[in-house]
């Protein structure tokens, strides 16, 4: 088997998976594991073919396939997929997979199976079927959007903050939005993106207030991301409004400008009331600011005040 892609959780599930499976089948099993960077193919063969001591059937696991599985190591894994050991389940996984003729012979006897990054929407989608199933809990699609919003779409952070959010809600109550703002810490970065929810107030003094807040409480530099922030801001915004008057579906351009959770509807909303006109001399504002902010032209907090009070103005 091979477990191939960057969603680290999904390949240590799948391998998890396949362990069950193995143990319902043979009993009792012996588990190896292998780096890729500096096993040598013959001994992990070896390790295949001979007979356990312990049980009577083995997992042999490889990570870092892709440092496994090289020009001069394919000819003799080729021949092993094609006569695999009975007493054995060879399982390579890793972040990356360079095709060839060993993938046909591995398909006869087993599978490739892919553990991609996963889109928000699906990860929310995953959120809720894992709070109940492994958690005893629920959790409903807003409250899941949340969560993602906070964590970004990785399973495996997703999955730990569900136990944590589970066990706080208590058995078989379910998990909420408050309890998530209250336990799911926000990251420095979260803290920095915040504050596009204030660019869009239409109220200068709370938006200049929360700017103040991320600047004071954060570490030297932060006004680099929150520039980009407002850069991201704008161009989502432009991107929105030129698509809008040009007749595109509003569905079609949120997805296509990666929209989704609570952010979602508030952006759509500013993008159709701005216009594209006054949207895309915003986004050229915000490009001049990150631009005199790279070159230190004029102090940071100065610079993100000015674009914060442009953003108020136009979000009226």
């Amino acid at each position: 088997m091979v477990l191939v892609g960057k969603e680290l959780f999904l390949r240590s599930q799948y391998t998890s998976m396949l362990r069950e499976k193995l143990v319902e089948a043979h009993g009792e099993i012996e588990t190896f594991q292998f780096s890729g960077e500096t096993a040598e193919p013959a001994m992990v063969l070896d390790e295949c073919r001979s007979f356990g001591l312990m049980a009577s059937h083995k997992l042999v696991i490889v990570d870092e396939a892709d440092q496994f599985v090289k020009a001069d190591t394919r000819p003799m894994l080729e021949r092993y997929a094609q006569n695999p050991s009975e007493q054995a389940t060879l399982v390579l996984r890793g972040a990356k997979w360079n095709k060839g003729k060993l993938d046909d012979a591995i398909a006869q006897a087993g599978l490739i199976l892919r553990c991609d990054d996963v889109e928000p929407a699906v990860a929310v989608r995953w959120a809720q079927a894992r709070a109940g199933k492994a958690y005893e809990s629920s959790i409903d699609p807003r409250a899941a959007s949340a969560l993602v919003e906070r964590l970004g779409a990785d399973l495996g952070k997703i999955d730990s903050e569900l136990a944590k959010l589970a066990t706080a809600a208590g058995k078989g109550n379910a998990i909420t939005i408050e309890l998530i703002v209250e336990l799911v810490g926000m990251t420095r970065e979260d803290d920095v993106w915040a504050i596009q929810e204030a660019l869009l107030c239409g109220d200068a003094t709370r938006t200049l207030k929360e700017l103040h807040v991320i600047l004071n409480n954060s570490g030297k530099g932060t006004h680099v991301p929150v520039s980009f922030a407002c850069c991201d801001l704008a161009r989502k915004l432009m991107g929105i409004a030129q698509g809008m008057e040009q007749g595109h579906n509003a569905n079609a351009l949120a997805k296509e400008m990666k929209l989704w959770g609570p952010s979602r509807d508030p952006i759509m909303h500013a993008a159709r009331r701005v216009g594209a006109m006054r949207a895309r001399k915003l986004f050229d504002e915000c490009v001049r600011a990150d631009v005199a902010l790279k070159s230190s032209m004029g102090t940071p907090m100065r610079t993100l005040e000015m674009l914060a009070l442009s953003f108020s103005r136009i979000s009226r």
